[in-house]
């Protein structure tokens, strides 16, 4: 993959795009969660919510910038 996208004639880094599929992916999970009720296993949902985000974005850049 390569390391900037073209938007418009805009070379943008691959990490912006890769930002809002983590988000959508997130944003999904925390859906699946909150219907199925299991933030109530959880300490601290704002804190899950941020840490999915975080390993999920991270995972994904791992595989452009190894």
């Amino acid at each position: 993959m390569p390391r900037e996208i073209a938007f418009h004639g805009v070379y943008m880094p691959t990490m912006t795009l890769m930002f809002f599929i983590a988000a959508g992916l997130a944003w999904g999970f925390d859906r699946l969660f909150s219907g199925y009720d299991l933030y109530r296993f959880f300490w601290h949902p704002a804190l899950l919510r941020l840490s999915l985000f975080i390993c999920l974005f991270g995972a994904m850049a791992l595989t452009v910038y190894r």
